[in-house]
């Protein structure tokens, strides 16, 4: 077993050896020299490394912006440093990195509607996987050793805990970016994006009936990347004709306002006028009335005259002065009154009084 494995380092040990040789060769080779002089002496590649510098500049000056800017929102809350970062990629102070990002988000928006990325990725997962089980059991089975695990290394790597909270802050900044400038526009602290991204949803509301989710995707990608561009390659004649438009809207907001005040004030010399005659009206009408019942109170309190008081007839007479109502029936065979009175129970006595 242990002859196997010194053989099987051995020949691990000649082949990198061999391909070691092979790589030195060709690259100490005089043709290869010539070509690497041609094409690192030039003026394409004096150019290309140029390029490369100044590429490699903006990219670094893009990564530095990454700083927490001093302005703050209305309400005073501050900003993340990823409001600083998306100013300086999208006013283009870096026109090569801001170009790079562009073109790299537009390839990927275009791999991922004609790319089958997803089943690729699946695709390498599983041939990777499928080789090195491969190896492994026929490693096991020739040599009596894996071949995937002689590879294996000492140490699996690990994510560090300080990248690993890096990273959550800076993702963390990332999300709240997004959360604080929709609420910005949400509540309006800026009316002119506020206007623009009302137009912008408006248009998507309309769009993605018609063109599909890539398509308003980079459609979205191709305006926050070249309005800016457009805004300040034409500013002072975008600047104009704002300016002049500015002027015509606050000129007809003025002049709205101007008549809507004296429409007011005539209608609330109007409604003033009526309440003043309606007033005078009802305490006109309550006047006459008040007069109206007073006037009897007026005629009793005038001294009456000394005139003797006539006596109602009949007056001065009591009720022992009339005959008591029968209360039996009548005796038959009867006829006058007076025998009727005598055969009732009062026997002709008048009921005492009580």
């Amino acid at each position: 077993m242990s002859s196997m494995n010194d053989s099987m380092q051995d020949t691990k040990g000649s082949l990198y050896d061999n391909a070691q040789s092979a790589a030195n060769t060709i690259q100490n080779h005089p043709a290869t020299q010539s070509v690497k002089d041609a094409m690192g002496n030039g003026p394409v590649a004096d150019h290309v490394k140029d390029q490369h510098a100044k590429t490699t500049s903006e990219f670094r000056s893009l990564a530095d912006s990454r700083t927490t800017p001093e302005q703050s929102t209305a309400n005073g809350q501050p900003l993340t440093h990823y409001h600083s970062f998306f100013y300086n990629l999208l006013s283009w102070e870096n026109p090569r990195a801001t170009t790079l990002s562009f073109v790299s988000i537009v390839l990927s928006i275009f791999a991922a509607r004609y790319l089958p990325a997803l089943r690729w990725s699946f695709k390498a997962l599983w041939m990777v996987l499928g080789i090195t089980a491969s190896a492994e059991i026929a490693g096991k089975l020739v040599l009596s050793q894996g071949l995937a695990s002689s590879f294996r290394p000492k140490k699996y790597y690990t994510i560090p805990r300080e990248a690993l909270e890096a990273s959550l802050e800076d993702i963390e900044q990332f999300i709240n970016f997004f959360v604080i400038e929709f609420q910005r526009v949400l509540f309006a602290e800026n009316v002119v994006h506020t206007v623009a991204g009302f137009v912008a949803a408006l248009l998507s509301y309309w769009l993605i009936k018609v063109v599909p989710f890539w398509g308003l995707s980079l459609i979205a990608v191709s305006c926050i990347y070249m309005g800016p561009l457009i805004y300040m390659t034409n500013k002072e004649l975008i600047d104009h004709h704002v300016k002049n438009a500015s002027e015509v809207a606050n000129a007809q907001a003025n002049q709205l306002k101007d008549l809507a005040g004296h429409h007011t004030a005539r209608a609330h010399e109007t409604v003033k006028s009526y309440a003043g005659d309606y007033s005078a009206k009802a305490q006109e009408y309550m006047g006459n009335a008040r007069g109206r019942s007073t006037s009897p109170e007026v005629n009793s309190s005038k001294p009456t005259s000394d005139a003797p008081v006539k006596s109602e007839p009949g007056s001065d007479l009591s009720a022992s002065d009339f005959p008591h109502a029968p209360k039996q029936e009548p005796t038959s065979g009867v006829t006058s009154h007076q025998e009727q009175y005598k055969n009732s129970q009062f026997g002709g006595q008048a009921e005492p009084a009580y």
